[in-house]
């Protein structure tokens, strides 16, 4: 793999790039190299910059650099993974329904649970598609007045968005207990859209690819360079995709996981305990103060970086996987041997986390964790401080290679984070301390456009006499929040047989109307 990347991937385009990864891994019988290539051509060209995930030099001295992911149609990094996915979806369905009569058609019911712009992301990838219904539930209240508007203004009959009085877990569990449900896998075909969809993870190693090959076509880093990616996360699976990059043999020293005030992955990482609320390793992350933030009786706090509020990390049980593989593995013969011992631990594991609240790992996982990764926590007071710092620093952030394709990241010359972004940048300044230049150069993770984030925003930058924020929007959410909406109402405690219904009763529903 360095050599093919020091040779030849450094110069392609990003679809060119993302062709060649999604290759390794898609048997071309499967899907054949023109269709995965007009694939990828069509899902790519929905973005604004020539790019796609163009780089942004945020310090050069400091060598930090920012990796802008919101140049999709929803503005938010979860575009790169679900507009491919739509069509993926699409493409399957088509070849497979062929010119079937109506009645013989296959039909699929795409689920999805989201914090804030999975939902969007997905419903912008799969509106108006044959053959496809969209469910996505979120909790109500407890996304941006943006992304609620983003989802529930798409009146394409074969959109549901479902508002559930609970947290983003409650609806993540529900997508979960529907896969392992019988009674309805026995009458829907289901797929999801969450990143516990693999799709979502391989589609994501295309931009920690690209941004390398950036940063080495331009000289600013050799092959043998030291280069940290930190990733705002909240489910994981965005560090996880820079995870398998690194295992792929792309030059990533190290992955910062950066979390907001639901810091189950940074308490992990400091104390070896993966719990829902901080029991054993409280004072060993040196206690944990809400700094005025609302904390729910389920342990999910409020923040300004929602779609970071978050409980359970789906995506981490595949990582306790690979460590588990790797410690608990060395001595067995034999890879199924291995594999075995891996999926037994981390069931055991994963029965603590639902029947206990948490579970704790041996020092040597612990250890194993930290050879790749180091974490963060940024507070609610934090984060806004970074917006602010960001904003009022002396080092002008409108170089030719900032924001290109979409308005709104910078005013006057002077760049603007969103809260998710803010807590990726505030880690890796904490990150630099530790490595600093010029031995490692860092990339931070830009996840979202901060028009998005209104009351984060305009709390951070309420006093600088040159901003203000209706200058941040992009033409695209101007009268968002006017369009006619629709969604509908669930409440978690009609359960399971209640969600089961409404599904059928709502797919049932847009079927005969389009009869």
């Amino acid at each position: 793999m360095p050599a093919i990347w020091e040779r030849v991937w450094t110069g392609w385009k990003f679809e060119e790039l993302a062709f060649e990864i999604f290759s390794l891994y898609i048997d071309s019988n499967e899907i054949p190299s023109k269709d995965l290539k007009d694939i990828v051509g069509r899902s790519y060209s929905t973005f604004r910059a020539p790019d796609v995930t163009p780089l942004v030099t945020l310090d050069q001295e400091k060598q930090l650099y920012l990796l802008e992911l919101f140049h999709g149609p929803t503005f938010a990094f979860k575009d790169v993974a679900l507009q491919l996915l739509g069509n993926l979806f699409e493409y399957f369905l088509l070849r497979k329904n062929g010119n079937k009569p109506e009645s013989e058609r296959d039909h699929l019911t795409v689920v999805g649970a989201t914090s804030g712009d999975t939902g969007s992301a997905a419903i912008y990838g799969l509106r108006s598609k044959k053959d496809v219904d969209i469910m996505i539930m979120f909790p109500e209240g407890k996304v941006s007045p943006v992304q609620e508007a983003q989802m529930t203004s798409v009146l394409d009959k074969n959109v549901h968005n479902v508002a559930v009085d609970g947290s983003f877990d409650d609806c993540q569990d529900f997508v979960k207990e529907l896969f392992g449900d019988a009674d309805i896998r026995r009458t829907h075909q289901l797929a999801a859209v969450n990143s516990i969809n693999f799709a979502r993870i391989l589609a994501q190693i295309s931009y920690y690819a690209f941004s390398l090959g950036r940063l080495f076509q331009d000289g600013r880093i050799t092959a043998h360079s030291k280069v940290r990616f930190v990733v705002p996360t909240g489910n994981f699976g965005d560090v996880l995709a820079g995870y398998f990059a690194k295992r792929m043999g792309f030059p990533i020293e190290r992955l910062v996981v950066a979390t907001n005030e639901n810091d189950i992955l940074d308490r992990f990482w400091k104390t070896g305990y993966y719990e829902k609320k901080p029991i054993h390793g409280q004072q060993a992350n040196g206690g944990f103060v809400q700094d005025g933030v609302k904390a729910h009786e389920d342990g999910v706090r409020e923040t300004f970086s929602p779609a970071m509020d978050i409980l359970v990390s789906s995506n981490f049980e595949r990582l306790l996987w690979f460590l588990a593989f790797q410690v608990y593995g060395e001595g067995l013969k034999t890879v199924e041997e291995k594999r075995a011992e891996a999926g037994k631990r981390v069931k055991g594991w994963l029965h603590e986390l639902k029947t206990k609240g948490g579970f704790g790992v041996e020092s040597k996982v612990l250890e194993a964790a930290k050879m790749d990764f180091e974490s963060e926590r940024v507070s609610n007071k934090q984060t806004i401080g970074m917006i602010k710092q960001q904003y009022t620093a002396q080092i002008p952030a409108a170089r030719k290679d900032a924001s290109t394709g979409t308005a709104g990241a910078t005013n006057h010359g002077k760049y603007i984070l969103d809260p998710h972004s803010a807590i990726g940048v505030a880690a890796a300044l904490r990150s630099i301390e530790r490595a600093p230049p010029p031995g490692t150069t860092h990339v931070a993770l830009a996840t979202a456009h901060p028009a998005k984030f209104s009351k984060a925003v305009e709390k951070a930058l309420e006093n600088e006499k040159d901003f203000q924020f209706r200058d941040l929007l992009p033409e695209q959410f101007i009268g968002l929040e006017e369009l006619e909406k629709r969604k509908y109402h669930f409440e978690k405690s009609e359960g399971i047989e209640g969600l089961r219904r409404f599904i059928r009763e709502q797919v049932k529903a847009r079927s005969n109307s389009d009869t």
